[in-house]
């Protein structure tokens, strides 16, 4: 017992000082962007990250701050993500886990045995008997190569890849939240002035319905204004359509079913403005804030460790198992003089134990293992150039965000002015009419030219407000509030505390996503 206690002790301390770890270490990768990327017209735009946090807070809508504040709290998008963070982090800690004895046991049996009396050398034996063994067991395979520390790598690049995709969701959840409001004030806009103008439109054929039953003008003036006066008012049950999704698309991304919100968007009815100078902070700060490159980075950094984790497959696992447990058998006769097994299962006679070393090493199939290994670095080698790619991607999108909102705003001013016009040539061609002096056409042609020219201004001032919550969008703006409101709501935690033992992995998983 003395000599084993000492195998016990020695054998893993010297392997302990004689791990190694294999497979490459995680270099990051180098950023495809220079050092001031953006494009060099950015007048009006503050080089500060600060206002990033509660971008949307810049259009000045208390109803749409609201909105958001909704989302984040009952979004079930948002639920879900939170709930992959804890099951990230609970894998994290199987990886953890897997350092230490792999198995640990205690076991006991009772078994009643009946021997053949016909079968060979059963003569001089106990034909009938009952064992009984009560014992515990433990095996530890050391991490000689790596393999464990690797898959605690891996485990734990897969829970902060969790955490940005946590984050995703709510850069993802708020922008939506935005553009669903913004498509209701939009439609909300549209109807009022389509209503405005088939009003216009409706005084026009009366006129000229009078002035027609007066013989003063043709049938084919009457039949004009009221096309397009039935033209007008045609699209008035599309945009009502519209305005029905539009709310039920943002009931949704509030965690609630189809239904009146009208209570939700009361207090404001018109387009948000967006402000002149916007924040959209230094070039560099792309890649720290926008949450899909950094959960870009950390699937490369995660599948860096499963090459390592492959390739300790190549080489052999060294283990120590060890059980010590009692043991002890009576037959028929010795139970019925009152010394039966179990009475003798806790004498010291009883004691049974073992313990050493082993390793296994799968050389025969070292096509298999190699062909794992080659599968993990082009795995790797992917996760890397989606990496790039996705800071690519992000750099786009920024610059394309800018441009169409730098286009959208000068734009704004020249439509302000076409409607002024037409909205001019409306009263003059009006005018002239009945002075006269024009045809109805003009009227017709001005009537209809105005419900145009609106709804184009309408629709750029809904791209302005579109194209900045796509710039933020770009940014990566607003997932740092998490950092506030944590990642799983009170009703959340309740149901999985009222179900499973959670421990303190919550709380912890809380903790470690702060210092994501």
């Amino acid at each position: 017992m003395r000599y084993a206690s000492r195998v016990l002790l020695a054998i893993p301390v010297f392997w302990l000082s004689a791990c190694t770890v294999v497979g490459p270490d995680y270099v990051r990768p180098d950023s495809p962007l220079g050092p001031d990327w953006y494009s060099a017209e950015r007048e009006g735009y503050e080089s500060s990250a600060e206002q990033q946090i509660l971008w949307w807070q810049a259009l000045g809508d208390p109803v749409l701050d609201h909105l958001i504040e909704t989302a984040h709290r009952q979004n079930n998008s948002l639920k879900i993500a939170g709930l992959r963070v804890l099951e990230s982090r609970a894998q994290l800690g199987i990886a953890v886990g897997n350092q230490f004895p792999q198995t640990q046991a205690v076991v006991g049996d009772v078994s009643a045995l009946q021997a053949s009396e016909n079968a060979a050398n059963t003569a001089a034996g106990d034909l009938s008997f009952t064992q009984f063994s009560l014992g515990a067991g433990a095996s530890w395979e050391i991490d000689f190569w790596g393999k464990f520390k690797r898959g605690i790598e891996a485990a734990d690049a897969a829970f902060l890849a969790s955490v940005a995709g946590y984050d995703q969701v709510m850069v993802l959840v708020t922008a939506q939240v935005c553009g669903s409001y913004l498509a209701i004030r939009t439609l909300e806009e549209q109807l009022r002035i389509t209503n405005e103008n088939i009003a216009l439109q409706q005084r026009s054929y009366e006129i000229v319905d009078v002035q027609f039953r007066n013989g003063s003008t043709s049938e084919l003036d009457v039949l004009q204004a009221r096309t397009l006066l039935m033209s007008t008012k045609a699209s008035l049950p599309e945009l009502r359509t519209q305005l029905h999704q539009a709310k039920h698309a943002l009931s949704a991304l509030l965690g609630m079913p189809p239904g009146d919100i009208g209570n939700l968007l009361a207090g404001a009815n018109s387009i948000p403005t967006v402000p002149t100078q916007l924040a959209i902070g230094l070039p560099a700060d792309l890649l720290r804030r926008r949450p899909d490159v950094r959960q870009a980075e950390y699937g490369a950094m995660a599948q860096n460790a499963r090459v390592g984790l492959a390739r300790a497959n190549l080489y052999p696992s060294f283990s120590l198992s060890g059980s010590v447990g009692l043991t002890a058998a009576g037959n028929t006769d010795t139970t019925r003089s009152g010394e039966s097994g179990f009475g003798q299962l806790f004498s010291a006679d009883s004691l049974t134990y073992s313990i050493g070393p082993s390793f296994v090493w799968p050389f025969l199939n070292y096509g298999r293992l190699k062909n794992n290994v080659r599968v993990q670095d082009a795995r790797l080698q992917q996760s890397l150039i989606a990496y790039r790619e996705t800071v690519l991607q992000a750099a786009r999108e920024v610059e394309d965000a800018i441009v169409a909102l730098d286009g959208a705003v000068q734009q704004q001013e020249m439509l302000a002015e076409t409607v002024a016009n037409a909205q001019r040539s409306v009263e003059v061609a009006t005018l002239r009419f009945s002075e006269g002096f024009a045809d109805y056409q003009r009227v017709l042609s001005a009537q209809q030219s105005l419900f145009t020219q609106q709804g184009r201004y309408v629709v750029n001032r809904s791209n302005i407000v579109g194209n900045f919550i796509s710039l933020y969008l770009a940014l990566g703006g607003g997932w740092e509030l998490r950092h506030d409101a944590g990642l799983i709501d009170q009703e959340t935690r309740d149901a999985l505390t009222g179900r499973t033992d959670w421990g303190d992995l919550i709380d912890a998983a809380e903790a470690d996503s702060e210092t994501e």
